[in-house]
């Protein structure tokens, strides 16, 4: 097989493009490892496929890995459609944190997240002697203190370990031969892009573009004027701006503006009814997102659902909808890709310093989303002013300025302490030298060359792993004079893992955050639905947590009294520190106590100010959190917490009050049906058996009536709770 010409050939392209032809001509069929660096939309994925297909050919396993969910997804169909009639077989795997997935040794081109490749890695995965070939997309986002460690531990860990090939394509960066340097890899740097890119600033009346063109708008709003010429050209464009509630407002002025013909409305008045009813009760940001579509634009951002989101998406690409509004997420997200890009907010607010510009790489990102490739010979991004100073400061910064370098984000210890247990605990560094060895290979060590530093952080968390029982070390417990460097950092000394350290570190939570779940089940007996859920609200993993406002303090208060006595987590004082964090934590708890009894979505947004996105991710957090208590108390043998801890967790996965968890285990039964089957009079598995099947299909109609009664005839296979249990 020729990698080149069969990539080329399922990509229905003719001929490689300058950065494709310069990343071969650098060696990108040979063994070394290799940073390509160029900007957004410039062929870079072409690259990863040649790559992977020679690996391939070699009998070699790819790992692709990748900043975000929803990029593995867009890859994984991507790659399945264009390969798997070649034999390539593609996997991916972003889900369970608990779980090797040993199915992906079946596999060529294994495609998942950082999160989930350090998972991986913690399980032990019996195929990584195979992998062949990294792909670290986005490297970049090393830069990130969320992503950043991760992916960065990772790399090290696999080049350590399994010594496979790295390719990592990155956004344009100012060091990106550092980057190269520290992978030892070929450095390949490149400007072009296949759709020419025009860079402008509006200030006032007029659009002034790098290359020299300019755009004449109305100066009284400029916004709506760029986006009514972009449709008169038969052009689509995606507005970027800083919070979710501009967004919405955007859109809906955008879409007054906006004429269409009998064909469109009647696509977007279906789209509309998709989006509307895309959850059980729909919110009055629902209702605000289907009013908007009925026009022709969208708003875009994480407080929406999953469906929600994927229907836009699907709906732009087909060109469906003409203008999105989105937070600057998208930027970083999936490949939507638009005519004209508008950017109308420059500077977004920071916790440290306040409202302040956002940083160059960034803004290039969004910058990149201009110009489709199969429609358009150029793409223009439009940086909105609002004073001749801020347009001179844009031009300068953004237009003609380079975009930053990237830092390591490694050399902090809250982020050091889960990865020196999982390290430990997977066997790779079974003593102080070599745990001092793997993080002098890190792009940390690597960038700021601080060797004492390191150790002496290493030391601290290797002491608190220690203090809390998840590692047991032949240090020799002596004094020091200097607190910030024990006396034992000159000397070598084991490192092993407990059984329980080696759990936190497979369930992947934060080893405080094990620690304070651990402190908090000792003693308990039965504790309440809602003592459980207030225990993991306080957790690490449930930051940020619900704020509190003047008139949420005497609801507080009063379930702050009626739980006081039953609570896991005893109140601080009021004058601590942790008060606050306390009291939201019985807020977020509350939150949840609702959803478990069967609020909808429209309640939680209207009593809680929680989205529907939101309140997704916030419930995936409990679920983990819930699933990691319930592996902990088995593991330490409080068996009388384990079946509450399990109710809770079921009730909150599907939203309902226990008398229906009996019903809500059947598949296609989810809370409204359980319902209206246990308001109906079934409200056990027995009921159930013993209704004809033409009298439930009047309560939930032919097909789930059906698929009810297959489900309790098939002796065996039936996952429900058992009666004394719901």
């Amino acid at each position: 097989m020729d990698p080149v010409r069969t990539a080329l050939e399922k990509s229905g392209l003719e001929k490689l493009n300058p950065v494709q032809e310069l990343a071969l001509e650098s060696g990108l069929l040979s063994n070394r490892n290799m940073v390509v660096a160029a900007p957004t939309a410039s062929g870079k994925t072409l690259i990863a496929e040649i790559a992977a297909l020679d690996a391939i050919s070699k009998g070699k396993k790819v790992v692709y890995i990748v900043p975000l969910r929803s990029l593995a997804s867009e890859k994984y169909e991507e790659f399945k459609e264009k390969y798997e009639p070649l034999g390539i077989k593609t996997a991916i795997s972003v889900g369970d944190l608990d779980s090797s997935d040993p199915w992906l040794g079946r596999y060529d081109i294994i495609i998942t997240t950082s999160e989930k490749a350090d998972s991986l890695l913690r399980h032990g995965i019996p195929w990584a002697d195979s992998i062949g070939l990294v792909i670290a997309d986005e490297i970049h986002l090393l830069d990130s203190p969320n992503r950043g460690p991760t992916l960065e531990v990772v790399l090290t860990r696999l080049r350590q370990t399994c010594s496979p090939r790295i390719l990592a394509l990155s956004a344009t960066i100012s060091n990106h031969e550092e980057l190269a340097k520290w992978l030892d890899a070929v450095p390949v740097k490149s400007d072009y892009r296949p759709v020419k890119l025009y860079m402008g600033v509006c200030n006032g009346d007029k659009v002034e573009f790098n290359p020299k063109k300019t755009l004449e708008v109305k100066n009284e709003n400029p916004i709506l004027d760029i986006v009514n010429q972009t449709l008169k050209l038969n052009k689509q464009i995606l507005l970027f701006i800083s919070t979710r509630k501009s967004a919405e407002s955007t859109a809906e002025k955008i879409g007054k503006s906006i004429s269409l013909n009998p064909k469109e409305l009647s696509s977007l008045n279906g789209l509309s009814e998709k989006i509307l009813h895309s959850i059980d009760h729909p919110t009055k940001q629902c209702e605000r997102l289907a009013s908007c579509i009925r026009s022709g634009a969208a708003f875009h951002h994480a407080g929406l659902a999953n469906k929600q989101r994927g229907l836009i998406e699907k709906a732009f690409r087909e060109g469906v909808i003409k203008a999105i509004c989105a937070t600057p997420t998208l930027a970083a997200g999936i490949n939507l890709p638009a005519f004209r890009v508008v950017i109308r907010d420059l500077k977004r607010f920071d916790s440290f310093r306040g409202m302040d510009y956002i940083p160059i790489l960034e803004i290039h990102q969004m910058a990149g989303r201009a110009g489709r490739p199969k429609y358009d010979t150029s793409g223009e991004a439009i940086l909105m002013t609002k004073t001749p100073a801020e347009a001179k400061r844009a031009w300068e910064m953004y237009i003609l300025g380079q975009p930053e370098r990237i830092y390591s984000k490694l050399g902090v210890e809250p982020v050091l302490r889960t990865h020196v247990l999982s390290l430990i605990a997977s066997g790779v560094t079974p003593t102080k030298k070599s745990l001092l060895d793997f993080f002098f290979r890190t792009f940390y060590a690597h960038q700021f060359k601080d060797l004492g530093h390191i150790e002496m952080m290493l030391e601290r968390v290797v002491d608190m792993l220690e203090g809390f029982k998840f590692i047991i070390t032949s240090k020799e417990k002596t004094s020091s004079n200097n607190p910030f460097r024990p006396a034992s950092m000159e000397k070598d000394y084991s490192l092993a893992p407990t059984r329980i350290g080696k759990r936190v570190s497979e369930l992947y939570i934060d080893p405080i955050t094990a620690d304070y779940l651990i402190q908090h089940l000792h003693g308990a007996e039965k504790p309440a639905a809602f003592a459980v859920l207030q225990m993991i609200s306080n957790t690490l993993e449930m930051r940020p947590l619900l704020s509190m406002k003047k008139n949420d303090f005497p609801l507080v208060n009063e379930l702050l009294i009626e739980h006081e006595n039953n609570l896991l987590q005893k109140p601080p004082n009021p004058w601590d520190i942790e008060y606050d964090d306390f009291l939201r934590s019985i807020k977020t708890a509350q939150m949840f106590s609702s959803w478990g009894n069967e609020a909808g979505e429209n309640k939680i947004l209207e009593d809680f100010n929680v989205t529907p996105g939101e309140l997704r991710a916030r419930l995936d957090n409990a679920d983990w959190l819930l699933y990691a208590t319930q592996e902990l108390g088995l593991l330490l043998g409080y068996m009388d917490i384990l079946k509450e801890v399990r109710k809770t967790r079921i009730r909150l996965q599907y939203g309902v009050r226990e008398e229906l968890l009996p019903l809500v285990r059947l598949k296609g039964i989810g809370r409204v049906r359980a319902r209206m089957m246990y308001d109906s009079g079934l409200r056990s598995l027995q009921d159930l058996r013993r209704i004809p099947e033409e009298s439930l299909s009047r309560v939930v109609g032919y097909a789930v009536a059906k698929s009810v009664k297959d489900q309790l005839g098939e002796k065996g296979s039936q996952k429900t709770l058992s009666e004394d249990e719901g």
